[in-house]
């Protein structure tokens, strides 16, 4: 069987309005490259009709496009590990379904490898996000790269380019909770950056709120450093200090001035102290978000359920060592995305 040159794997939630216009602007780019390709659609449990559309586009171009269908939303980063897994390209390129990214920038980041480099991550130029979105993201890059290591200027940007290498890596790793890019950066020999436009999303509600954002970048930091914990064993060291200054100003207080001070430090120590339950119930949490990532890791679940695969008969069967249930024939598929 020859292989394809290229892959696209493109996760879908809920992207209804915005396929047909991913699909005329998506196609037509990928045929000007001139290289076999493949393009994987990732339909992470949809409750509208673009497992239809995808049906749908699969019929149209059965050739070039294949369909992974999850039993339940599992979230961006596990659709984008379940088309690693099924991909055959030498070179993978991801892509959002919004057409934030344009699918014309594909090209420079393909150029971008041509000079040698084995990972190449998009920075968005202009981003079309309110101020609000474009700020926590970018602390968010500060936190992350100060905490890990790991220097990318837009860790948002889901238009980046990897190697079969750099995938083969990423899918040889088995935990459930996990930054693709922040993961590929940590294989990548001689990764690289490229400016890509940034649009509008021209249909639709974005899929991250104001709670996930968050959830993502704690779980980018916690995921690949211990700096959170050393961080709060240094301010709970530097707590302790104080309290015990406190309590030596208190007994020379008394000696000098034969009472204990009051006013102002009384204040000042009910202030201390409601900083300090804060901090200490903080801590529980973060040492339980550990903890937690240890539990998920020992029980072994599955991380995805594929419920089934539109591709064509000949291609080359990859199934999905444990992560795919009995898949049903092609004609009950199609017959139930209708």
């Amino acid at each position: 069987m020859n292989l394809p040159v290229l892959s696209v794997v493109i996760p879908v939630f809920n992207e209804e309005e915005g396929l047909p216009a991913l699909f005329a602007r998506l196609y037509p780019a990928m045929d000007k490259l001139g290289v076999t390709y493949e393009i994987i659609f990732v339909n992470d449990g949809s409750r509208d009709r673009s497992a239809a559309l995808l049906r749908q586009q699969f019929e149209r171009r059965p050739d070039v496009t294949r369909v992974v269908l999850f039993a339940g939303n599992y979230g961006q980063h596990l659709a984008i590990m379940a088309g690693f897994e099924r991909c055959r390209g030498e070179r993978i390129i991801t892509l959002d379904a919004d057409l934030q990214n344009p699918p014309e920038e594909i090209p420079k980041l393909l150029a971008k490898m041509d000079e040698g480099h084995d990972y190449v991550g998009g920075v968005r130029t202009k981003r079309a996000d309110s101020w609000f979105r474009r700020n926590v993201s970018r602390v968010g890059n500060y936190v992350r790269e100060r905490t890990t290591g790991i220097r990318m200027t837009d860790h948002g940007c889901m238009l980046r380019a990897y190697s079969r290498p750099i995938v083969n890596a990423i899918n040889a790793c088995t935990e459930i909770n996990t930054f693709i890019p922040a993961l590929a950066y940590t294989f990548a020999q001689n990764p690289a950056e490229v400016s890509v436009e940034h649009a509008q999303r021209a249909t639709g509600v974005t899929k991250y709120s104001l709670y996930k954002l968050f959830r993502l970048n704690f779980d980018l930091v916690t995921g690949f450093s211990l700096a959170p914990l050393q961080v709060f064993s240094l301010i709970g060291f530097l707590l302790a200090l104080g309290a015990m200054g406190m309590v030596g100003f208190q007994v020379i207080h008394r000696l000098v001035r034969g009472e204990a001070a009051e006013g102002v430090f009384a204040s000042v120590m009910d202030a201390v102290l409601l900083f300090v339950s804060g901090l200490v119930l903080f801590g529980i949490g973060l040492l339980g978000e550990y903890i937690g990532r240890i539990y998920q890791e020992v029980l072994r679940r599955p991380r995805f359920l594929i419920s089934s695969v539109l591709e064509k008969p000949d291609a080359e069967d990859q199934q999905d060592a444990g992560f795919q249930v009995a898949p049903e024939t092609r004609a009950e598929t199609l017959a139930r995305i209708k």
